[in-house]
């Protein structure tokens, strides 16, 4: 891992194996399946170190062998919460790793003539105070819809609240610690910018069409 120059609280995993399957998801011709198996994957690798700090405590278990005192996870389970669409390829991940935990939805769009988040869907579990809140979104770019959820999960009550990407912006990342500066981020990498369209540099293309093999055809316009 590395904290990120320039970008408090910005976290780069660069295991190998991140980085590898990262290089496979950014190749244009990697196909939808491909990719929504690399996306998962990754998220594993990923949530291992998001989550590395997470509470224990010693129990008493018996082995086939003897008596012993154990760890296990101490407190309520963690919240994920998946920003609508894309985030779902990386919640399904990060519940093969934590298949206890409560399940949240956020849906944002941007507003075509304002260019700010607008809210179609939240649904999150009643309690978010004692639990570790986990957002998710392969992409942050230009981190509007990331500020947006933040806000409405500490509204929620969330305290310890983290943000998992897979790729940032420069840009993005900046404006989200400035808007939220007590939240890590944690990616697999902080690519160099945004282009003129907002889409990260060199990114790999729309994460949720990639993820379901979908185009927005109103672009064609």
């Amino acid at each position: 891992m590395s904290e990120t120059a320039g970008v408090p609280n910005f976290t780069e995993v660069l295991h190998p194996l991140v980085q590898h399957k990262l290089t496979r998801m950014r190749m244009k011709d990697t196909s939808t399946a491909s990719f929504r198996d690399l996306l998962r994957e990754i998220s594993l690798l990923l949530a291992y170190e998001l989550l590395r700090d997470l509470p224990i405590e010693e129990v008493e278990i018996e082995t086939p062998v003897a008596t012993m005192m154990a760890p296990k996870l101490s407190g309520k389970k963690v919240c994920f919460v998946s920003i609508l669409r894309a985030g779902d390829g990386l919640l399904q991940g990060l519940l093969d790793l934590v298949p206890s935990a409560r399940v949240g939805h956020i849906g944002l769009f941007r507003d075509p003539v304002t260019k700010l988040p607008v809210e179609y869907l939240c649904k999150l579990p009643d309690d978010l105070t004692d639990r570790v809140t986990v957002l998710v979104d392969p992409m942050l770019a230009t981190a509007g819809s990331a500020i947006e959820a933040v806000r409405m999960v500490k509204e929620a009550g969330a305290q310890d609240v983290r943000f998992l990407a897979l790729v940032a912006a420069p840009e993005g990342a900046r404006a989200f610690h400035a808007a939220h500066p007590d939240v890590p981020v944690f990616a697999a990498k902080m690519d160099a910018c945004l282009d003129a369209r907002k889409y990260i540099v060199p990114g790999l293309g729309d994460a949720g069409d990639r993820l379901f093999g979908t185009k927005d055809h109103r672009s064609e316009d």
